[in-house]
């Protein structure tokens, strides 16, 4: 069986190793003890334990904003971050939800497609020859 839910500090470890097999480096590390300290982390769990997760801030121009959605790599193309993206949206504390990813990033784009967000515009210079295109999802 499968749940989204709030991560709790119990969660802090695997969530890390999950973003240490994607990114290759534990850098985030305080970054996300951070979100699930302040209440802003969705997992998506099993039996089998956590297959992805969801950070997100409430004071992106005064609307919500995902900043990142990370699903274990062998978990992908099983739906999980639609999932956590649509657990959130309905949780969400304003009627427009933005989120972001580089150009280069073509599953996530297709994910933000599938999930009914529209592209909103692009940043330049934040990767160095990969714009960040923004996204946004009415509620």
């Amino acid at each position: 069986m499968t749940h989204l839910l709030e991560a709790r500090m119990e969660h802090l470890d695997e969530i890390c190793a999950i973003d240490q097999e994607v990114i290759g480096d534990y850098s985030r590390s305080e970054y996300l003890r951070t979100a699930i300290y302040e209440k802003r982390c969705i997992i998506q769990q099993t039996e089998k334990g956590i297959g992805g997760f969801l950070i997100f801030t409430n004071d992106f121009f005064e609307n919500c904003f995902i900043s990142l959605v990370i699903v274990k790599p062998s978990e992908r193309r099983m739906g999980i971050a639609t999932a956590l993206l649509a657990f959130y949206i309905e949780m969400a504390a304003t009627p427009k939800i933005f989120s972001s990813t580089n150009q280069s990033n073509t599953s996530m784009h297709k994910v933000f497609e599938t999930a009914g967000f529209i592209k909103s515009g692009c940043i330049e210079n934040l990767d160095e020859g990969d714009p960040e295109i923004i996204y946004v999802k009415y509620k």
